[in-house]
């Protein structure tokens, strides 16, 4: 078990914090808020009530959406260009984690694409950055939710940006055709690439309206 005694969480989402693990530096640990499930399992629809709570768990969720094909059987190792690498769940003092790859850049935490984009706009940079992400989606078709700045993180390699997925992948159908068939996930894809932008330049135009 790992102890999370005195360190300090680097991010915090909605339902989940993340932590450098104490024994890799170059792993995060992504642990349920505490009691969350219990929080949401209350909140939720009566069928729902009735299950486990894997359907609730980000963490078991993750752990599905790291085995879709796209990435269980890629066509090539590029898949992990732009997508941090998953290493299984571990047991913590604070409750079970998500380990997955730290993104760094010589030695510092990856920032956001949404912290960047907030200083430094859509420069050419990130630009050419999101057109090779694009390719990357397309080429793999990578299930994800609605990709927000939040959940991407960019590294630099060799004076150039890339875009990396830390959080977000999985389908959002609620028939999951994109999950078994190419057809259907290429739709998928384009249908994510579009919202994409469609948040990218709402969040840089003031958050005004729905971005969807």
């Amino acid at each position: 078990m790992i102890n999370l005694d005195g360190v300090s969480s680097f991010a915090k989402g909605g339902n989940r914090r993340c932590y450098v693990s104490p024994i890799n530096p170059k792993r995060c640990l992504k642990v349920l808020h505490e009691n969350l499930l219990d929080k949401l399992k209350q909140n939720s629809a009566w069928y729902k009530r009735l299950g486990n709570n894997a359907g609730l768990d980000d963490n078991l969720r993750e752990r599905d959406a790291y085995n879709q094909r796209a990435i269980s059987s890629p066509i090539n190792s590029s898949v992990w260009n732009h997508l941090a690498k998953w290493y299984g769940m571990v047991e913590t003092n604070l409750g079970p984690a998500s380990e997955t790859e730290l993104i760094l850049n010589d030695g510092e935490i990856a920032e956001t694409l949404e912290t960047y984009l907030f200083r430094e706009g859509l420069t050419p940079e990130i630009q050419e950055a999101l057109k090779t992400f694009e390719t990357w989606l397309r080429t793999h078709l990578v299930l994800t939710k609605n990709i927000i700045p939040h959940n991407v993180v960019i590294k630099k390699e060799n004076g150039s940006l890339f875009l990396v997925i830390i959080d977000g992948l999985g389908c959002k159908s609620f028939i999951p055709l994109p999950k078994y068939s190419r057809f259907f996930a290429r739709i998928y894809v384009e249908r994510r690439i579009k919202l994409m932008w469609s948040r990218i330049h709402w969040d840089l135009g003031g958050r005004i309206g729905d971005w969807k």
